[in-house]
């Protein structure tokens, strides 16, 4: 018997199975697309490609598309899915996990491996994984490009709560001729920013922060997430299955 767990989220999708002994036996990250009940079929495709069939599983389906996935067992929020995913790969009971999606940006607190508190930002807000992505787009470079030039700029600051009215702070800045690596300093330290006015308001005792998401393996935002937090802010390449991850623990 298998226990997967399949986190769709905006942009992308994210799975996990697990055998009888928890261990992970099968991972893989796929764009969203347009559809997510079709992301989901191809999901399920693949899974049959590897031997992994539906007769022998059990699915447990969390994120933004989790209604769109006609064979799980159950549907659980993100929320939890993430802090219980977290608090295994991480091996921290208690704890602070931020997760910087592709709509959202939330900030779980952990004792004893369960989430006792959340916050969210709001749906519009300029401080989520999507933001980075346009900013790098009208910028003419790629996501992780566009950080590491950060690295080298300084002094603009990106005040806008709104991503459209952001882009316009952006693009005018474009056309005032400022330096490219400001402008992605200025992108980079918004999103940092809008994180710790987040924590500012979620108390939280535990000193142990971890970052999961399609942001894990950016070690400037990891950095500049340290910085802004006073405190060492953790990751791991797997970071991004955090919610696939908590997903097929709960299948067990």
């Amino acid at each position: 018997m298998y226990r997967v767990g399949i986190d769709i989220g905006s942009t992308s999708a994210k799975v996990i199975a697990l055998d009888l002994q928890s261990e992970i036996v099968y991972q893989k990250v796929i764009p969203t697309g347009w559809s997510s009940f079709e992301t989901a079929v191809k999901i399920s495709e693949d899974l049959e490609n590897s031997g992994i069939l539906k007769e022998k599983s059990r699915f447990v389906a969390t994120g933004y598309g989790r209604v769109s996935v006609p064979y799980a067992h159950k549907t659980v929020t993100e929320i939890t899915c993430h802090g219980k995913g977290a608090a295994h790969l991480f091996g921290a009971q208690n704890s602070t996990v931020i997760d910087i999606g592709g709509q959202d940006t939330k900030i779980i607190t952990l004792e004893n491996g369960n989430v006792v508190d959340f916050i969210m930002n709001d749906k519009c807000s300029a401080g989520t994984g999507r933001f980075l992505e346009i900013m790098a787009n009208t910028l003419g470079m790629s996501l992780n490009d566009m950080c590491e030039l950060a690295r080298e700029g300084s002094d603009v600051s990106i005040s806008s709560m709104c991503t459209v009215f952001a882009e316009s702070e952006v693009i005018s800045l474009i056309g005032s001729g400022r330096p490219k690596k400001d402008i992605a300093f200025g992108v980079v330290d918004s999103i940092a920013n809008k994180v710790k006015s987040l924590c500012s308001k979620h108390s939280s005792s535990s000193s142990k922060i971890y970052l999961t998401g399609g942001l894990c393996e950016n070690a400037y935002m990891i950095e500049m997430l340290s910085k802004k937090l006073d405190a060492q802010v953790e990751s791991s390449p797997m970071g991004r299955y955090a919610g696939a991850l908590g997903a097929a623990l709960i299948a067990k």
